[in-house]
This record gives structure tokens, C-alpha cells and sequence, in this order.
């Protein structure tokens, strides 16, 4: 029950300031690829750490998702582009790809 509690809060505050972006463009291409190093590095770090193999791809997944989620929380200030559903998609999509890739890498 316990991680219900992020997506709870999100659903709950709402964003009055969302972006009115594409879903393709040089922009989504780098939250992709950027989720997918993130995620394939945090990965390694923990499983240097001590962590299983199991335990460290859930690390650097949640901790890519987790700066992806900020990143845009950060867009949805005032000043800022707003919140992007689509950039937040392929951040989703970059973190399961890079989490796919390092665990075939014989981990």
C-alpha cells in the first residue's frame, strides 16, 4: 500500500500548468535516452554496492523515473514549459529500455 501513496499525490495535485507538446522531436529522443543511461547506471552502481541483480535494475528504474518525475515537476513551475505527459512517457519508456538492456548484459 505503501507506494500508492506518490501516485495518489500526484493524481491529487494536479498541474494547472501543462505543456502543449508533440509526442516526437529532438527533445523526447534525449528524455529517452537520457532515462536509459540513468537507469542503466544507477543499476550498476547499486549492484557494485551489494545489491542482487533483481534489486539493483528496480533501483536504477525507480531512481530514472524518479528524476524524470522531478524534472518535470520543476517544468510545471510558472516560469517554466509546463508538465508533459509525453515527456514523461518516454522517460517511462528510455527507464524500462535501459533497464532491459543492462540486466542481458549478464546481470
Amino acid at each position: 500500500m505503501k507506494w500508492l501513496i506518490l501516485p495518489i499525490i500526484f493524481l491529487l495535485t494536479g498541474c494547472s500548468h501543462i505543456a502543449k507538446d508533440q509526442w516526437s522531436g529532438q527533445d523526447k529522443a534525449q528524455h529517452f535516452m537520457a532515462s536509459a543511461i540513468l537507469t542503466a547506471a544507477a543499476s550498476e552502481v547499486a549492484l557494485r554496492q551489494g545489491a542482487s541483480s533483481v534489486r539493483s535494475a528496480n533501483i536504477g528504474f525507480l531512481f530514472s523515473v524518479s528524476l524524470g518525475a522531478t524534472k518535470e515537476l520543476w517544468d510545471s513551475r510558472p516560469a517554466g514549459s509546463g508538465w508533459s505527459w509525453k515527456d514523461f512517457a518516454w522517460d517511462m519508456a528510455g527507464s524500462a529500455t535501459g533497464c532491459s538492456l543492462w540486466r542481458l548484459a549478464d546481470h
